[in-house]
């Protein structure tokens, strides 16, 4: 009897949802939501940071100062901010989403020139973030909305160190202030009782060279990389 109980329970709220998303007869939510010019929101996400690396040409008969790439190890670090959105018509939106991401990449350096004790290096940033994007989305259908996104953005890291004078000699790697960016992403807008929930995958990729090089030309650490840039993943938890 239980499990029958179960069964039902089961087949029943598969029903609803089904409802819920493809039935045309199903009553919307927010029917007027996205009628105004402007609305305002706030997000909650996690991010995972990579560093892509350029390498520079060694000179034939000249060993390689490093022994293949530099490894980077990412972890998850977490995003929060604010959005901005300007309605342009059904399917179009402009949206500025100034955030603040905490990041942590571990990079480990190999070759000949390196001690044990020297092949690691601790990158942690604090990224002030602040995309414009268009927003693209589908029409609605019952209560809820898929959607692309792309634009541009530009970051202020707090943890970067640009203007520090000591360099990987005394254990600190060193990156630039300010980065731009492009950035390529997905969601689903949907609509609740209260407010709208929107999930959603984004990633970013630098367009800048984002390494401050060693004072001494010749540093083990920077004179064999041409350009560092950054690429990351946004998943973000909008609520508006």
């Amino acid at each position: 009897m239980k499990r029958l109980f179960i069964a039902i329970a089961v087949i029943v709220c598969t029903q609803n949802v089904s409802a819920q998303l493809f039935s045309k007869e199903r009553v919307r939510n927010l029917q007027n939501y996205d009628k105004p010019r402007l609305s305002w929101g706030y997000i909650l996400g996690f991010n995972s940071y990579d560093f892509n690396f350029d390498y520079k040409a060694t000179p034939e008969g000249e060993e390689p100062i490093l022994d293949g790439d530099v490894q980077v190890a990412k972890s998850i670090g977490f995003n929060v901010g604010l959005l901005g959105n300007m309605r342009i018509n059904d399917y179009l939106d402009l949206r500025l989403e100034p955030q603040v991401s905490f990041v942590r990449r571990d990079l480990t350096f190999t070759g000949p020139d390196f001690e044990d004790s020297q092949r690691f290096r601790e990158v942690t940033s604090t990224y002030v973030h602040i995309p414009l994007l268009l927003k693209i989305s589908t029409k609605r259908l019952n209560n809820f909305k898929p959607f692309i996104v792309g634009g541009v953005s530009t970051s202020i890291n707090l943890s970067s160190n640009e203007d520090n004078p000591d360099d990987n000699s005394v254990g600190q790697f060193r990156t630039k202030t300010n980065t731009n960016y492009f950035e390529l992403g997905f969601g689903i807008d949907f609509y609740m009782f209260y407010f709208k929930f929107t999930p959603s995958i984004r990633g970013v990729f630098a367009m800048s060279d984002e390494l401050v090089a060693d004072n001494d030309p010749n540093s083990a650490y920077t004179s064999a990389i041409d350009k560092m840039s950054s690429r990351g993943l946004f998943i973000n938890f909008t609520f508006q």
